[in-house]
């Protein structure tokens, strides 16, 4: 009786060994962090959710954090990631200089970086990356300005200089026209939002009786200096974005002085930055550098993209 006892009892304790196995294995999946320069913007906030539904699909965890355009404040809380002991992580800087240190601590820790959207300038401490042609996004706003503008013209450019996504789209669109005759009577930072650029653009409205377009960084931007615009009775003024969200597509279906924004696609973005991933950590062959493709829409093919979603 005792032998079987004993017997009965090696059994459980096995058992339960195994069963103590399983469940670890089971919660032993990947933790992902994500941080972008701002979730206070509808392009971060699908791109997020585009990473999130992937990795949760996979069984693994997505740990999100928003730095609220504060660089200080995501450099904490990447070394926060860091502390609960995340495998890799989604970045887009606030500050493309500026979050250095935030790199220098991933790269002591052995994280990998996924870098999507905005290079950071120190980009050997970056794993991967994925992102739009940024340059071209904003080279067919400006392609399709000379068009209209054949002569040339008066324009106001509201840029962001921390962005390197907007600094590239801006060097896009000052490529698209050069020597076509057109005047910057005013380049200022609006910091990639909506009501700055709002601001911003009320005070160079009074400051210049004739302008003919702006060209805003990024969609928030634009709908910011469209807003402006139209309270200053000011509707003459042609606007271009870049982004080709629902908003600022709805503007352009419209038939109104927002006439085209340099699409991407948040969705895609992400996408791609969740299989970079999987293939750093699994140890798979990969490419350092995956772009997605930027377009203009206009009023010829707002129809076709839609203006209740991203593409």
């Amino acid at each position: 009786m005792k032998k079987a006892l004993m017997v009965s009892l090696i059994l459980i304790i096995a058992l339960g060994s195994v069963f103590a196995q399983g469940g670890k294995e089971a919660d032993s999946g990947y933790t992902f962090g994500y941080t972008c320069m701002t979730m206070n913007n509808p392009f971060f906030i699908i791109l997020e959710q585009s990473i999130r539904d992937d990795v949760e699909a996979n069984g693994d965890k997505l740990i999100t954090m928003d730095p609220a355009m504060d660089v200080a404040k995501q450099i904490n809380q990447i070394e926060d990631l860091i502390t609960q002991g995340i495998d890799a992580i989604f970045l887009n800087p606030v500050d493309w200089e500026g979050i250095r240190p935030a790199l220098v601590a991933l790269k002591n820790a052995n994280i990998p970086i996924i870098n999507f959207d905005t290079e950071v300038k120190d980009m050997e401490y970056v794993t991967a990356y994925a992102g739009s042609d940024n340059k071209n996004a904003g080279y067919v706003c400006g392609a399709d300005l000379v068009k209209r503008f054949p002569n040339g013209g008066k324009i106001v450019v509201l840029d962001s200089p921390t962005m390197n996504s907007v600094n590239d789209r801006i060097t896009g669109f000052m490529e698209a026209i050069k020597g076509k005759g057109f005047t910057i009577l005013a380049q200022q930072d609006a910091k990639g939002d909506l009501p700055t650029s709002m601001r911003i653009t009320e005070d160079i409205l009074q400051a210049h009786p004739q302008i003919d377009a702006i060209m805003g960084g990024n969609d928030p931007t634009a709908l910011g200096a469209l807003a402006a615009c139209k309270a200053a009775n000011r509707t003459s003024i042609l606007i271009y974005g870049v982004d080709g969200s629902p908003e600022a597509k709805a503007e352009i279906a419209s038939g109104g002085q927002f006439v085209g924004s340099g699409a991407q696609s948040p969705i895609s973005i992400g996408v791609e930055s969740v299989k970079l991933a999987y293939k750093v950590l699994n140890n798979e062959p990969y490419e350092e550098r995956v772009p997605v493709r930027t377009f203009l829409i206009n009023a010829d093919n707002v129809k076709e993209y839609g203006t209740d979603g991203w593409q």
